[in-house]
């Protein structure tokens, strides 16, 4: 029993950091109406210069922020020279998928090129020490990486629910054309809403690295197929339900790599897709996503 409320906390800390990166997948979602491919590489990126303000000298708390301003900026300047250029996902869909998939081959190079294809080790953010509740013990890693899932979500909600700005965002989301007609300045919510995203997952990487031994190139990958697991389940267009659906990913990977004898640690992946296949074939707008529905 003490060994399976164990796997639940590890399931918990990890599906906390599927849902972040989730949640960047579903604000450009909300705002375009595509899903970003590049997401994991821009948090790649992201995470790397957060490495590189704290091997500068700066604490790891500042050097974060400052991450997650310069990937705003980033975020912000790829949706206006990059995406922008290319046109709506309505008519130009393809192509858009298109440069997403070379912003992660292009991103992923260009890590390599500046920080170079050996391992960084990424400081911890939070101590090593746990909490004993009863016979469970809980580290203040687990604690510190649900409490900033917590803290996203409510910012979020009060973003859109209690914010001109958010109105704004949810309006170009509904219908771009109509928010133009009544003086929404739909490119600078564009570009708002890329640059939020890489900030939130610039928070995201950093919370993914600190759990890890050595920080390298490859290691996003996978964490973008948990978060598109999560998105999917919970649904692309619900922060709510990225949520949920990234701590059922992590719950459920955890789970059944260390109850089902032929998953392990190495199939664990293959339970994300899984995952995903079936909640497309069941549900395909998630547990609280909106079904679409088109007039003929």
């Amino acid at each position: 029993m003490d060994l399976f409320l164990d796997r639940i906390v590890i399931g918990l800390e990890q599906g906390a950091i599927y849902a972040s990166v989730a949640l960047a997948l579903v604000l450009i979602y909300r705002s375009t109406g595509f899903v970003n491919f590049a997401q994991g590489e821009m948090a790649l990126f992201s995470t790397f210069l957060t490495w590189q303000f704290w091997d500068w000298g700066v604490p790891i708390g500042f050097a974060i922020v400052a991450s997650m301003v310069v990937s705003f900026l980033g975020g912000a300047a790829i949706e206006r020279l990059l995406i922008r250029p290319v046109g709506d996902v309505e008519h130009h869909a393809l192509p858009l998928v298109i440069v997403t998939v070379g912003m992660l081959l292009a991103l992923n190079a260009l890590v390599g090129w500046i920080w170079g294809t050996d391992g960084r080790i990424f400081p911890k953010l939070f101590t090593s020490r746990t909490i004993d509740i009863g016979s469970v013990s809980i580290s203040y890693q687990s604690l510190g990486t649900l409490a900033v899932l917590v803290v996203e979500v409510l910012l979020l909600f009060l973003l859109f629910q209690r914010t001109k700005l958010g109105l704004a965002m949810r309006s170009v989301a509904s219908n771009s054309e109509s928010s133009r007609l009544a003086g929404i300045r739909v490119g600078r919510i564009l570009m708002f809403g890329w640059g939020l995203a890489a900030a939130v997952g610039a928070l995201a990487g950093a919370l993914y690295a600190s759990q890890l031994s050595l920080l390298d190139t490859n290691i996003f990958f996978q964490l973008l197929i948990y978060a598109f697991a999560a998105a999917t389940l919970g649904g692309f267009d619900s922060p709510l339900g990225a949520v949920v659906g990234g701590l059922i990913v992590g719950l459920v990977t955890v789970l059944a790599g260390g109850y089902i004898g032929f998953v392990g640690e190495d199939l664990k992946l293959v339970a994300a897709f899984v995952l995903i296949l079936v909640v497309l074939l069941v549900r395909p707008q998630g547990l609280f996503g909106r079904k679409q529905v088109t007039r003929v």
